[in-house]
């Protein structure tokens, strides 16, 4: 007579399958481009989604200037070209979520070129919790024609930062950041200085308020004094005119006494002789 049911190993061991299926269903994590939201053609909006909530979501503008190498007229010198283009709002998305350390990675033209942003969350003095960017890597193919014109022997390079620390931010809010934000990376074409920077941002890579939306905001330094340079002739101007107001105010009180005293004659002397 055969065997109606299964061991109790073999449940166990059909148990523990399930529970990895789900594990991985429940670790499920999706890259969104949601650039269309944006007015602003420049501006890219990406988010990662794990479990079908937002967990890291960026805004940005991103502008990448690329040097490469050209052959010169004479065949055999090579001069230096400057490739210039921006973030495309039609990019791919993948992402990675976690406790302490998140990551994004942006592709386009077929993974020709691809931003990856890594995160770090830390502690730092007086037990403050900050996040920042921690690694920045350009991936790009001197090959593509669209933006490399005539490049001296072209293939795909990797350009890097070193001991990176930016955007640093109090854990659980976002940053935010009008001003330009430029890194260089350094990229294994003969050591060559790419330029990265950003503009019209906001980051945040953990602790996000709810699904697509942002945690409360902190402004770069860089927002604060450009406030602060518009405002500062607003307040001056508002403490002259304040001065002006008190100084004729206290003017016309003066002429208001003295005209009201009685006036003595100043030559007394006709009284004298009276």
């Amino acid at each position: 007579m055969g065997r109606l049911g299964l061991s109790t190993t073999e449940s166990a061991r059909l148990l523990l399958l399930g529970m990895l299926a789900l594990s991985v269903v429940l670790a499920e994590q999706e890259g969104e481009n949601l650039s269309g939201l944006s007015n602003n053609p420049d501006k890219a909006i990406f988010a990662v989604r794990e479990n079908g909530t937002t967990c890291l979501m960026v805004e940005f503008a991103v502008k990448f200037l690329v040097p490469y190498d050209v052959l010169a007229l004479n065949g055999i010198d090579l001069i230096t070209e400057q490739a210039s283009f921006i973030l495309p709002r039609g990019a791919e998305i993948e992402g990675k979520c976690g406790s302490t350390e998140s990551e994004i990675h942006i592709s386009w033209k077929n993974k020709a070129y691809t931003l990856r942003i890594y995160f770090t969350k830390e502690l730092r003095d007086k037990g403050a919790e900050v996040w920042k960017i921690s690694k920045v890597q350009f991936v790009y193919d001197t090959s593509e024609t669209s933006h490399f014109i005539n490049a001296y022997n072209p293939g795909k390079h990797t350009a890097s930062t070193h001991r990176l620390s930016a955007l640093v931010t109090p854990a659980g809010r976002s940053f935010v950041c009008q001003a330009q934000q430029t890194l260089t990376l350094i990229s294994s074409d003969h050591q060559k200085g790419v330029t990265v920077s950003m503009y019209d941002i906001q980051i945040q890579p953990f602790d996000m308020a709810s699904d697509f939306m942002f945690s409360e905001p902190f402004k770069c330094m860089t927002d604060q004094r450009e406030r602060l340079e518009e405002t500062l002739p607003l307040i001056l101007g508002f403490i002259l005119a304040l001065i002006i107001v008190i100084t004729l105010t206290i003017y016309h009180f003066h002429l208001k006494l003295t005209a009201t005293q009685p006036q003595l004659p100043r030559d007394r002397s006709m009284y004298k002789n009276m």
